[in-house]
């Protein structure tokens, strides 16, 4: 079957003149440097080194949360317990003052009330050691959060290193982009608009690559030999005439190199 190209040159022929064909080699290269500086972009290795570690801090961050909260926890424990600690201990203190001045001469209230300073100290040793093994968790869980800030401290001075090296990167590659696109704009201005629209359609289709040189008989476009018959077709045909690869459709342009 005849490919679409042969029937629209046909029908339409685009032609241009030779020095205008090879300087759309000029631009496929520029077009091609540009698509490799935007993979160089997309594809940075510090996007993904970022990105784990910005995993890391989210995490990490999430264990800084639930720290914070178990801290805070204790210390109102701790802050209850000290607060059933001092009645109790004011308690003591009355009865064993009493005691001492001999102020309860009744000798059944005398013996409740040594009792109640017998269990009064009790409960207080009872309450005390609540208390420190709350401050034992206290100080374990303080430990862990400190700990876990030194780690978000390092880790966000990495991210903010990587995020610098990525940005200065980005800079430079937007800078060669934009004198690239400089230098494009250079070479299009005079085109052909037919032949410029064929290629931005031809390359659009066919990855990013539009046109191709003819070189030793073969489309450097997709790496095709051209058939004997379509070669002699293409020495032929008119220096001012826009070929096509029957293969891969891009625009051939003939250079010295052409095997012509």
């Amino acid at each position: 079957m005849e490919p679409t190209w042969a029937r629209e040159r046909r029908v339409t022929p685009i032609r241009a003149e030779p020095t205008a064909q090879v300087r759309l080699l000029d631009v496929q290269a520029i077009d091609t440097a540009l698509s490799q500086l935007e993979h160089r972009r997309r594809t940075l290795p510090e996007h993904a080194e970022i990105a784990r570690l910005e995993k890391d801090r989210a995490a990490l961050e999430s264990s800084l949360v639930a720290a914070d909260t178990a801290v805070s926890d204790l210390e109102l424990e701790q802050a209850q317990a000290e607060r059933d600690l001092q009645p109790v201990r004011d308690r003591l203190v009355r009865n064993q003052q009493r005691i001492a001045a001999g102020s309860v001469a009744d000798p059944k209230a005398l013996a409740a009330m040594v009792e109640e300073v017998d269990h009064l100290k009790k409960r207080i040793r009872d309450l005390e050691d609540a208390e420190l093994e709350v401050m034992q968790q206290l100080e374990t869980e303080t430990t862990g959060r400190e700990i876990l800030r030194a780690r978000a401290a390092t880790l966000a001075q990495t991210l903010a290193d990587l995020s610098a090296k990525r940005d200065t990167q980005l800079g430079e590659l937007a800078a060669d982009v934009a004198e690239r696109r400089s230098e494009r704009e250079g070479l299009t201005a005079d085109l052909p608009p037919a032949l410029l629209a064929l290629y931005t359609k031809v390359a659009a289709s066919h990855g990013g690559v539009g046109a191709a040189e003819l070189r030793q008989g073969r489309c450097t476009g997709c790496q095709l030999d051209i058939n004997a018959a379509d070669l002699r077709v293409f020495k032929d045909a008119p220096a001012e005439e826009v070929l096509r690869c029957e293969e891969c459709s891009r625009i051939l342009v003939r250079t010295p190199h052409s095997g012509l």
